[in-house]
């Protein structure tokens, strides 16, 4: 156990960040210094306040089942080296998870029963910021090759986590992205102040020099087909995510100046690294000098908002339909769940209004054909259905409307239909225990085959594909399994 008494005489703190007025004018993360640095001067007193508690909780809330305890106890004992080794034992991208997951370990932490949980989150990230200045961070390339080839569709960071361990593991890996990078959504869809793209960068590095292949801007499904995949590699994992995008018909739809989330912000996330915005040629959508409607609540809309802001835009609404969470764990979401609170991201203090409880009843136009306004309503529940409360209508002024309501499954048409594996119920790639498709050396993780999830579960199944793809290539398998993919933990 790291300070015995620790929990009880040291108050949590977290890692401040830059003042509003000087992050809003850059694209640089929230963070003085980056992430990692920001607690350094407290990291000790911080990380010893950690229990070490007969059973962590924190291991179950986590779906990488990371050794919270143990490097929370060697980051208080000053020993940095080992600390980083515990924290790669399961988790291959903890400068990913220690700036964008949620903390669901935190919500699941014991000192959290009845009082403020361990800042398990700003230790992470400040181990593995620390192990890549100290270049502790090296690459792993295998000791042998097993002649086995592999080709993962996709480079987030399911396909990020199932390469590098069948790498490692002595498997010829080659990952393909449609895009002109590697990195998925982390490298286009999350802006900069959330996650400086050093950090993908860096990883990439390491992966190709350990023996991963990229092989970027193949659309494939059309410049490489399902067919030719499978008559060139022994395994396929599919790693594409849940990309198809949720929509809102209502009157007005084809009015100019809607757009979803994911166009908006890679053109931003381009810009803000110096690249060209667009790739097809066309003009940049631009929140500067407009009324920006949000509609979603969640971590993409507080992206559209943080870079909303960054662009000047004249004014900021969110609109979310559900009621705005208390600040309190519910009742029906006792400890060690993962309870809806009113959470403030970091782009929700620079600035913005967020309105609950709304539904958007039509978007209005001007006679250009462009949206003018939203026309939206109070809206409550009723026997399980939102019943509109009367004469709380008005129109809000909306210049760009962004939509940020999450994803339904993943693109079928193309790879998905070529490959000719099953898909369940809600649309995604149905998978066995090993993560393989209906058809076999067919592998699947991440959203295209869990559903939209949260970047800790997609580490954790492509950590699990991998262990499924080294079985079926060989016969067994030393890779970990973090949890099956039909298992769910105590925390969602």
């Amino acid at each position: 156990m790291a300070d015995p008494r620790g929990f009880i005489t040291t108050p949590r703190q977290v890692a401040e960040r830059r003042p509003v007025e000087e992050r809003v004018n850059d694209w640089k993360e929230v963070y003085p210094g980056g992430a990692g640095k920001a607690l350094l001067p407290i990291i000790s007193e911080q990380a010893g306040r950690c229990m070490d508690c007969g059973i962590p909780f924190c291991h179950s809330g986590c779906p990488l089942g990371n050794l919270i305890p143990e490097w929370n106890d060697l980051v208080w004992r000053d020993d940095w080296d080992d600390a980083i080794q515990a924290l790669h034992r399961t988790n291959n991208f903890p400068e990913f998870t220690g700036r964008l997951c949620p903390a669901p370990c935190e919500t699941a932490c014991v000192v959290g029963i009845n009082r403020d949980a361990v800042t398990i989150k700003n230790v992470e990230v400040s181990i593995i910021d620390r192990a890549w200045e100290s270049g502790s961070v090296r690459p792993e390339p295998p000791e042998f090759l097993t002649g086995k080839t592999v080709a993962v569709i996709g480079s987030g960071p399911a396909g990020l986590a199932v390469a590098q361990q069948l790498t490692r593991a002595g498997h010829t890996v080659a990952v393909y992205e449609r895009d002109d990078k590697p990195g998925g959504l982390l490298r286009y869809g999350i802006p900069e102040f959330k996650m400086e793209k050093i950090q993908v960068d860096r990883r990439i590095t390491q992966m190709r020099r350990e023996g991963t292949v990229f092989r970027t801007g193949v659309q494939v499904g059309e410049t490489l087909t399902g067919s030719q995949l499978r008559d060139r590699y022994d395994a396929v994992v599919l790693a594409v995510g849940a990309t198809v995008r949720r929509d809102l018909p209502a009157p007005g739809r084809e009015l100019g100046g809607l757009h979803q989330a994911m166009d908006f912000l890679p053109q931003a996330n381009r810009a803000a690294l110096g690249e060209d915005p667009t790739t097809d040629g066309s003009e940049q959508i631009l929140a500067t000098g407009k009324d920006v409607i949000i509609i979603g609540g969640g971590d993409t809309g507080a992206d559209c908002l943080g870079t909303s802001i960054r662009q000047k835009a004249r004014s900021i609404t969110s609109l979310e339909i559900m009621p705005q969470p208390g600040e309190g764990r519910p009742e029906n979401q006792p400890w060690p769940t993962y309870p809806m609170l009113y959470r403030v991201a970091s782009a929700h203090e620079e600035g913005g209004d967020r309105k609950y409880a709304v539904s958007t009843k039509e978007f209005v136009g001007d006679d250009d054909g462009n949206v003018s306004g939203l026309r939206i309503v109070q809206v409550e529940m009723k026997d399980g259905s939102f019943v509109e409360v009367e004469g709380t209508e008005e129109v809000i002024p909306a210049q760009l409307v962004l939509f940020a309501m999450g994803f339904t499954g993943p693109e079928t048409e193309g790879l998905v239909d070529q490959l000719g594996v099953e898909l369940d119920e809600r649309g995604n790639v149905k998978r066995d225990l090993d993560y393989m498709s209906s058809v076999p050396g067919v592998f699947v993780a991440g959203d295209c085959g869990r559903g939209q999830s949260l970047i800790v579960w997609a580490i954790a199944e492509g950590r699990g594909a991998a262990a499924g793809v080294d079985r079926y290539l060989t016969g067994s398998t030393t890779l970990p399994v973090p949890i099956p993919p039909t298992a769910r933990p105590l925390t969602v």
